[in-house]
């Protein structure tokens, strides 16, 4: 790695995802959001009941445009909302994106997946699921599919500390995590991990800490960095009313962004550093509403340190070079 400024295509001090895709592709592309239909398996009993406490009854689909729609019907209604704002757009990720969309029999995923991948301008897949749910047979038509488009699949870890994962009821370990990467990545299929800030009971030095152990111990390509938003009819309402949750201010989420990009590598792709949530349905933190205000902000932050993505990294391998030349 070179010690120097990290600037992408974009225009942004860290790998953005839009700019790895213009790399890519040549230009701006769509990720359209649908609904796949599936169950997840700590919701249906396969592993556990509930779900995650943060989850809403949705399954993290809650801005998808027409979820009950037909597949097709979705992609379109989607595209035809996206066109409204950003039109001459002609080249589409396909993002399967709420519950576990790996948890069916083999011929049911591959019978969902196959009426989206060949619809006009579709270059790509996103595969949101849970890294316990990629037996053989999956991974091998995962691998397949990644040898016909663009694929990523998209693993929800959310946190590396096994008792904040029983807390918020993922019902799965980091080593189950651990695995499923490695299942992937020996098909060469690309990896983006999520994890969210503001879990309860997770100080500063363990959120750092998530980023850091997933950097070191998997081979991903990408990361989303989520806030966690607190909504309505979900179980985690009872940690905030009990203490064991406190939402995190702008200020702090914006410098710990800051401080956990320093420390990911440049060539993971960053697919995301804040999320969505209906404004109707959120309970707080209620400035993540203004999400462009956010990301700006994370921008400054980063101007105003003179940083970027994987700088101390950077100053790490400067410094080892210095004392490696010192010692000849």
């Amino acid at each position: 790695m070179s010690n120097s400024f990290y600037h992408d295509s974009a225009g942004k001090r860290y790998h953005t995802w839009n700019g790895a895709l213009r790399d890519k592709f040549g230009g701006k592309l769509f990720k359209v959001p649908i609904d796949g239909g599936f169950d997840c398996p700590n919701r249906d009993g396969t592993v556990a009941h509930g779900g995650c406490t943060f989850c809403s009854v949705s399954g993290s689909g809650d801005m998808i445009v027409a979820p009950h729609d037909p597949l097709p019907q979705q992609f379109y209604k989607e595209v035809d909302q996206m066109h409204k704002k950003w039109p001459g757009v002609a080249q589409y990720i396909v993002y399967f994106q709420n519950f576990t969309n790996t948890h069916a029999p083999i011929a049911i995923i591959r019978e969902r997946f196959e009426q989206v991948i060949n619809l006009p301008g579709v270059v790509g897949l996103s595969i949101g699921t849970r890294p316990d749910c990629l037996p053989d047979e999956v991974v091998e038509y995962l691998a397949e599919l990644n040898k016909r488009l663009y694929l990523w699949v998209e693993l929800g870890l959310q946190t590396t500390f096994d008792q904040t994962s029983q807390l918020i009821n993922r019902a799965h370990s980091y080593q189950i995590y651990l695995e499923g990467v490695e299942k992937l990545r020996k098909h060469n299929i690309r990896v983006c991990t999520h994890l969210i800030n503001g879990l309860p009971g997770e100080t500063y030095d363990m959120m750092m800490m998530n980023v850091q152990r997933t950097i070191q111990d998997s081979d991903i390509q990408g990361i989303k960095l989520h806030l966690l938003h607190l909504m309505r009819n979900t179980r985690m309402i009872r940690d905030y009313h009990e203490g064991r949750l406190q939402l995190l201010s702008k200020d702090t989420y914006i410098s710990l962004i800051c401080d956990q990009l320093e420390i990911i590598p440049q060539n993971i792709i960053i697919h995301r550093l804040t999320g969505d949530a209906p404004w109707d349905s959120l309970i707080g933190p209620m400035w993540s509403l203004q999400k462009w205000e956010v990301l700006n902000a994370i921008d400054h932050e980063l101007e105003r340190r003179n940083s970027f993505q994987g700088k101390l990294l950077q100053q790490k391998e400067a410094k080892k070079n210095a004392t490696y030349s010192a010692n000849l």
